[in-house]
């Protein structure tokens, strides 16, 4: 298994955004995955892909929230 290369970026934000761009495409990807169950009838694995999904975007929504806070601090 290859272990992914080190950012070049050494940079927090940087980070926050990194993890922000994972958050938010998971929660489109599970969109897809929770509509699956739906229609094989999987009620059930349905609303587990939607409990993470709005796990998933609450969490992204906070660090939106940081990260803009962040942004304006170092804006000044």
């Amino acid at each position: 298994m290859s272990q992914e290369p080190a950012s070049p970026v050494k940079d927090k934000n940087y980070d926050l955004v990194t993890v922000l761009q994972v958050l938010l495409r998971g929660v489109w990807k599970i969109e897809t995955y929770a509509n699956d169950a739906e229609e094989e009838g999987d009620n059930e694995l349905a609303q587990w892909f939607r409990k993470i999904q709005n796990h998933d975007r609450a969490a992204a929504a906070e660090g939106k929230k940081l990260l803009l806070r962040r942004l304006q601090e170092e804006a000044g």
